[in-house]
């Protein structure tokens, strides 16, 4: 089993590359915002009390946050290859129980990959993103307040895994392709 936890600032290109180390190897994908919307499209009671969080900002409680990477873990299979985890976790407490939880499936967080952009590109990139796809949750005031949980809950955790000798930063900005030649060439160096 090998887990990458594809870690940023909203906007900072998680999806787009977690899309491709999925391509590149081949291992299961959990994004939490994909599944948080999912329920919250099918009006699921986890759907409903995600929403009334998301919609203002802000994140999602911990302990619930963590049913639902168990319930995803354990109910796909191909998770016992490996896992991406985009945007999860994103505070400390998050980060200590995603340790927990793969403990008890005999793994671990193998390294994690932070794409690094300055606030003012990931503004742009948000703005653009919720006119293109209508996302209610790309506007400024929401994206402000988004980068404002990000670096007093959510950045702290790049020195929580360097620490841990797992932080890789990578810079997100410039060309995609770019961006995952220096992923590759991270990933290639880590111990499995």
């Amino acid at each position: 089993m090998f887990n990458i936890v594809v870690f940023g600032a909203p906007g900072s290109g998680k999806g787009t590359q977690s899309e491709r180390l999925i391509k590149e190897y081949g291992i299961h994908h959990i994004s939490t915002g994909e599944v948080l919307r999912d329920h919250i499209k099918r009006d699921t009671p986890l759907g409903r009390i995600a929403n009334e969080y998301i919609s203002k900002g802000h994140l999602i409680p911990d302990d619930l946050m963590i049913k639902i990477l168990a319930d995803e873990l354990d109910s796909n299979p191909e998770a016992a290859k490996g896992v991406i985890f985009d945007g999860f976790p994103r505070t400390i407490a998050q980060a200590e129980a995603l340790n927990e939880l793969l403990e008890k499936r005999n793994s671990k967080v193998h390294a994690v990959i932070g794409l690094e952009v300055e606030d003012d590109e990931l503004v742009d990139r948000l703005i653009k993103r919720g006119q293109e796809t209508g996302r209610a949750d790309d506007n400024l005031e929401t994206i402000q307040n988004r980068l404002k949980v990000y670096h007093s809950q959510t950045k702290p955790l790049s020195d929580f895994y360097k620490k841990e000798g797992k932080y890789h930063g990578i810079n997100g900005s410039g060309a995609i392709d770019e961006i995952f030649e220096q992923i590759r060439q991270r990933i290639a160096g880590i111990e499995r």
